[in-house]
């Protein structure tokens, strides 16, 4: 009898501690994120303006959430790779995707890819925008909007617009141009940014939609004419010139860029990097180097970022199928 409960007792204990294993589990695995180092996708060389950015914001995020985020660069295909590398990744918050304005064009650019990004990519914060500058040769006639639209439209197919490759920026920005304007212009494709730039300076070109941070310094020495920024507003950094929605209402054509996270993420983790985001985007260090860099601080939500980047991937996409647009 009493073999009999020593047993009961020792069969009782071990029960207890057995269903209190589960509830011990769960409290080891709910640490505070992020308990290690988190790895962030770049899909661009390093150097680039995705790559300065993303560890711009890694450094912020690490010094204030006391883990690395270490910046693992996967370039080619337009970003592709590392879109495509992120959205395999487990859904766990320690793989972060740098998010730019190319994801929402290759949508369309691109016929094949193996992931949906606007389905698979978690939007989790915004960062920064950019903008452009239309831009002529000093010889060119016209000095202003209105009068290189008259000029185009007098002399049909005459004008040579340079861009840095096909489906770059400066690409699709002349071709929203030349949609909403209908003006007839060549499209000529250099091997990148700072060949079109000379290019334009040399007069082989006539007209290029840059980015102002690059071409700034060459508007402010003569050696460029600008007729019109591409964003909504004007710009900080030269507040003289006019924007192109101020004689094409509607025109608006910017960068941009944030980052996200594999589907599925747990919500928690992306408000709090969303948060802390945020917070960095209002502190003047931040500012001051993003506008240094010829940038604007751009902060969202997690769910008005993602629907920014559904409205980008429609205008775009419409844009790119109008203009018949084809990678390399």
């Amino acid at each position: 009898m009493q073999r009999m409960e020593f047993s009961r007792r020792q069969f009782l204990h071990l029960a207890t501690g057995t269903a209190a294993l589960p509830v011990l589990s769960r409290s080891a695995r709910a640490q505070p994120y992020p308990a290690r180092a988190v790895r962030w996708i770049v899909g661009f060389a390093a150097g680039s303006s995705p790559d300065i950015f993303a560890r711009l914001m890694g450094q912020w995020l690490s010094e204030r959430l006391g883990q690395a985020f270490i910046i693992e660069n996967r370039p080619g295909a337009g970003g592709n790779i590392g879109t495509e590398a992120a959205a395999r990744a487990a859904p766990d918050g320690y793989t972060l995707l740098q998010v730019t304005s190319a994801n929402a064009w290759n949508a369309t650019l691109y016929d094949n890819l193996n992931f949906k990004f606007t389905r698979d990519i978690e939007p989790v914060a915004s960062t920064v925008r950019g903008l452009g500058v239309m831009e002529v040769n000093p010889s060119f006639p016209a000095k202003t909007v209105p009068e290189f639209i008259a000029y185009a439209n007098a002399n049909p197919g005459k004008i040579n617009m340079a861009s840095s490759g096909i489906g770059t920026p400066q690409h699709l920005y002349g071709e929203l141009f030349k949609i909403m304007t209908g003006v007839n212009m060549l499209h000529v494709p250099y091997r990148g940014s700072p060949q079109a730039l000379t290019g334009l300076l040399a007069g082989e070109v006539q007209v290029m939609f840059d980015t102002l941070s690059t071409s700034i310094e060459h508007i402010r020495a003569g050696k460029l004419r600008a007729l019109a920024v591409t964003s909504s507003t004007r710009s900080t950094m030269q507040p003289d010139i006019p924007t192109v929605g101020e004689f094409v209402p509607g025109y608006e054509a910017t960068s941009w860029q944030g980052f996200g996270a594999p589907r599925n993420t747990p919500a928690e983790i992306v408000e709090k990097l969303n948060e802390e985001i945020n917070s960095a985007l209002i502190d003047p260090t931040i500012k001051a180097r993003i506008t240094d860099l010829g940038y604007s601080a751009f902060a969202t939500s997690p769910s008005e970022f993602g629907t920014f980047i559904d409205e980008e991937t429609e205008k775009w996409g419409k844009v790119i199928r109008a203009a018949n647009i084809r990678p390399d």
